[in-house]
């Protein structure tokens, strides 16, 4: 089973994204966080603030995981991580907004993106964003677990053709083999897998709706 969905506050979850100071990488100042959450429920601890992937990048949200005193990290041979964009899903032109509904997607694993993405929009869902994935891992690190880690289908990448990329952006934790190194053993890992791939560890993250200011 997941562990508990409770998410902090979003007053707690504001006051850890400028601590770490993703408003100033966002361009967003401290109050305009502030008086977002205050307008939707401080105290609200069943949604997630996230942020705008194109304001707050992957690559960029990555290295601020933490797994003990191991940070995260981009696997090396996906230099193209930013480019991979909510697909099927329209985002408002807001800067800020809630996901809600949270699921890990357990119930998926050893699924494929092909045979769970269908599962997860039957179900009046939308398969979570990368960006998503990792504002959820910054405020609950422990919904990262190893052997029940999940894949994040919202953002594709789209080839210059216009057909999109057999690959699909995931949150997992490294054993420290092969090109991740022995000093990434445990760490928070962006990576990715193919389409139509099996995995018994990773499920499909989804959430049920997403709220804008």
């Amino acid at each position: 089973m997941p562990p508990e969905t409770l998410l902090p506050t979003l007053a707690e979850q504001a006051g850890r994204l400028i601590a770490l100071e993703v408003h100033t990488l966002a361009g967003l100042s401290e109050q305009a966080l502030r008086d977002a959450v205050e307008q939707w429920g401080s105290d609200r601890t069943d949604a997630l603030l996230a942020i705008d992937p194109a304001l707050a990048p992957p690559s960029a949200l990555t290295p601020l995981l933490r797994r003990g005193e191991k940070p995260g990290f981009v696997v090396e041979d996906m230099t193209d991580v930013d480019q991979f964009a909510p697909t099927g899903l329209e985002l408002g032109r807001e800067a800020l907004y809630l996901v809600e509904g949270l699921e890990r997607g357990d119930e998926y694993e050893n699924w494929s993106a092909e045979e769970a993405l269908p599962a997860i929009t039957g179900r009046d869902r939308t398969p979570l964003l990368l960006s998503e994935g990792l504002h959820w891992v910054l405020q609950q690190g422990e919904i990262l677990e190893r052997g029940h880690c999940f894949m994040t289908i919202g953002s594709r990448l789209t080839k210059p053709t216009g057909k999109l990329d057999s690959r699909t952006p995931a949150l997992w934790i490294s054993n420290g083999t092969g090109r991740d190194g022995k000093d990434r053993q445990d760490a928070p890992k962006l990576g990715w897998c193919w389409w139509g791939n099996r995995h018994t560890w990773l499920g499909f993250a989804s959430a049920a709706r997403r709220t804008a200011v």
